[in-house]
């Protein structure tokens, strides 16, 4: 009996895709496509009869565009999938010798926006992970040479030598400390005495490392002369030397030490464009080519802790269950948050994008997300799917011009690339060779950015990427088990949120205007139509601001100027725009119900998109007209990290209220927001002259739509209108309530002038 279960184990698959039944949502998408186009018909019919053309055009330009988004909406999803894998099979038929090197990658760029202890926390997580040490290696990026950094990474390691086998001793799940040791944990009773005590040990030694974590960030750093300070003596962030300190080697390769560990600090110059997390990335990979060499590599932002200590378990059914390494270039795991505010009040937690992740995984497969990845490293190199081995026509003197003058790194590069089974041998003066290949000019006259690493050319490196590695024919994988693989920390204020909404829509958009334009890209490359779309959808979030605002400042402005662009309400083709918004939105709240969203929740998500659409994103936007313009570069903005433990109390009436500060990114929200006030007053100023006992339908007819959408606007707007009447942070600067207003008279004034001409 014993040995046919063994049999079924051995034949049972390290992955399933789940494809999902969705009938309903087709029918439902469909019956909403077709009220759009039956609206831009209705406006086609009805141009001749308007007395008013402006309005009616632009309402029609908009709703063009509106329907245009939600086609490929409808393509990208119609087909829902997902992945499943089961790492304990894997560990009944792979042997611990059989599994693949790993190089992992963790990126900080500033200790102050994101604090020390926080990436601390996700070096320790790593560390743990369920995994043969001896095939591991951790690579720590700092690009803020800061040597609090430095400092915090070695007190961690030592810290570590106690903290990884205390978690696997005792199967630890959560393997972050600042999570596991909460203030009011205790161990449980029912434990062994011999837990109990080395459970006090491990809380104790760590509330030690958090002390001088935090004592060292309240005082200049001291960099004496005689220590492993000195290098960061004198250096300043935008302009030092290649700084790499190997902080931990497991030189016997064994399964008993902690992995490889290595400190870097790439060379920093103003001569030279440093391309922001984009370059640290591509200097990570060379790095690490010379000194381990793993043939995957996992990316993780400073933020993103390891919740599932067998992460990496579950990527490799992935990459053991596929017989076809094209369909596996990169195994991505879904970005999800610790610290979100109850239900979300800055639709920040990516809720909304569920149904569209399993839509892509239908096709060619997910997007790259920038951070919880694994890749493989030859992909990275630039090599295309079904490549066998090395082409017998590139040399090692060839790999010059694609990876640059390094000996070393080229030879590296050909081992990985002719996909060698056998480990490469370090070179006896790695150090020397990885500081040259860290430096500023290392890249010139190479294919890094281009044709291998991560590319550059825009702000969303991640996206780049990953568009390129879709447009030469790879597929890639999404998985999300239980417990969630990652868990991180999103923005917990408003302006947090906007400048990371920014820094996202601005980043995307540039896209399109690169060599890898998604529509391109599916001419001259390999990318699938429909994945195409996909990206498509995602670029122009930025573009959509435009439409956006207009149709927002729409019944407004024909309030002022007693125009309309919606029909009277006791006509029939009124229910077409009343049938619009009713389906929308209840398919939008049965959308998230099936997911466990609360019906907040929900709003909150409608809301912010109305909101960030018109704000964050449209400030993004300029910004790629900016830089297009050759007017203005596009700065890359880092979001600031904060650390919530789970004894935060969401339940406060401060937790997720909005706060204000002086940014320009708020004022085109505040200006729609007094628009519409105002349009609703003089709204209601004509109602109060109607004469009630004649057709006072017919006589305000062409306004009471409009009015109704007023409304909408105001309340989607409602903490703005909160923010001009709050004091301290909870409100709206007076200098950006003065800027608003001046606009919002122009606005009106306009409006005024327009309606005498018409």
């Amino acid at each position: 009996m014993s040995s046919n279960n063994n049999e079924d184990s051995t034949c049972l698959p390290l992955h399933e895709t789940v494809v999902h039944k969705n009938t309903t949502t087709r029918v439902i998408e469909l019956v909403i496509l077709s009220l759009l186009v039956s609206v831009l018909v209705y406006r086609a019919a009805f141009f001749k009869d308007q007395e008013h053309y402006l309005p009616w055009v632009v309402a029609f330009l908009c709703e063009s565009w509106f329907t245009f988004n939600w086609i490929l909406s409808i393509c990208i999803t119609w087909n829902q999938c997902s992945t499943k894998t089961y790492p304990e099979r894997l560990l009944k038929r792979v042997s611990d010798s059989e599994f693949p090197a790993v190089d992992i990658f963790v990126t900080t760029a500033d200790p102050i926006l994101e604090p020390a202890i926080i990436t601390m926390n996700t070096v320790l997580s790593l560390l743990a992970v369920d995994y043969p040490v001896n095939k591991l290696a951790l690579y720590l990026s700092d690009d803020g040479c800061s040597p609090l950094t430095f400092y915090s990474f070695v007190e961690t390691i030592n810290f570590a030598k106690l903290w990884v086998p205390f978690c696997k001793k005792y199967k630890v799940q959560v393997r972050a400390p600042f999570r596991y040791f909460t203030p009011n944990s205790t161990p449980l009773e029912n434990d062994s005495l011999e837990f109990q005590q080395e459970w006090k040990k491990m809380k104790n030694e760590y509330g030690s490392l958090y002390k001088k974590i935090e004592l060292a960030s309240q005082r200049p750093f001291p960099c004496d002369g005689n220590s492993d300070f000195a290098v960061f003596s004198d250096v300043k962030r935008s302009d030092h030397p290649s700084i790499i300190k190997v902080v931990s080697e497991n030189k016997e390769g064994t399964s008993s030490e902690i992995p490889h560990i290595i400190y870097i600090s790439r060379q920093m110059s103003p001569k030279y464009q440093h391309h922001y997390k984009a370059g640290a990335m591509n200097v990570l990979v060379r790095v690490s080519g010379l000194m381990t060499n793993a043939p995957l590599m996992l990316n993780v932002d400073c933020d993103m802790y390891a919740n599932n200590p067998q992460v990496v378990l579950h990527a490799m059914c992935m990459v053991f269950g596929l017989k076809n390494d094209a369909d596996c270039a990169f195994v991505q795991f879904p970005q999800a948050f610790y610290d979100g505010l109850k239900d979300d009040p800055f639709g920040n937690q990516l809720a909304d994008l569920y149904w569209f992740i399993n839509g892509i995984q239908a096709l060619q497969g997910c997007f790259y997300a920038g951070s919880n990845c694994f890749h493989r490293r030859k992909v990275i190199y630039g090599s295309n799917p079904n490549d066998a081995v090395l082409n017998e026509n590139v040399g090692i003197e060839d790999l010059h011009k694609i990876f640059g003058e390094s000996i070393e790194l080229r030879e590296s590069a050909a081992h990985i690339l002719s996909n060698a089974k056998t480990e490469k041998r370090r070179s006896p003066n790695f150090l020397a060779t990885a500081i040259h290949v860290a430096g500023c000019s290392y890249e010139d006259g190479t294919k890094w950015g281009k044709q291998v690493g991560w590319h550059y050319g825009s702000a969303a490196e991640d996206f780049l990427t990953s568009l390129d590695i879709h447009g030469r024919g790879w597929k890639t994988v999404v998985t999300s088990p239980e417990p969630l693989a990652f868990l991180g920390s999103a923005p917990t204020t408003y302006p947090a949120t906007l400048k990371q909404q920014k820094r996202w829509a601005a980043g995307l958009f540039e896209v399109l205007f690169t060599n890898k334009n998604p529509l391109l890209l599916t001419i001259k490359g390999k990318l699938w139509f429909r994945q195409a779309l996909g990206y498509l959808w995602i670029s122009i979030w930025a573009a959509r601001s435009v439409p956006e605002i207009c149709y927002a400042t729409l019944p407004a402005y024909c309030i002022f100027t007693g125009s309309n662009f919606l029909p009277k309400v006791n006509e029939p083709t009124f229910l077409m725009f009343v049938s619009i918004v009713v389906i929308y939105n209840a398919y939008t709240l049965w959308e998230v119900k099936r997911l466990g969203v609360s019906l907040r929740m929900w709003w909150n998500l409608q809301r912010m998109r109305r909101v960030t659409t018109v704000t964050a994103w449209l400030f993004g936007f300029i910004s790629v007209m900016l830089k297009l313009a050759g007017l203005s570069p596009i700065v890359f903005e880092i979001t600031q990290k904060e650390q919530r433990s789970d004894d935060c109390d969401d339940d406060d009436v401060n937790a997720g209220r909005f706060t204000f500060d002086k940014s320009p990114i708020i004022v085109p929200g505040v200006v729609l927001l007094l628009v519409n006030l105002t349009a609703l007053v003089n709204g209601m100023s004509r109602l109060l002259k109607v004469d009630f006992n004649g057709n006072w339908i017919g006589v305000l007819g062409f306004g009471i739509g409009e009015m109704i959408c007023s409304v909408w606007v105001t309340l989607c707007f409602w903490e703005y209108l909160k923010g001009l009447f709050g004091n301290g942070k909870y409100g709206i600067p007076f200098s950006t309530i003065w800027k608003s207003g001046a606009l919002a008279l122009f606005f009106v004034q306009l409006c005024r002038r327009s309606s005498q001409l018409l």
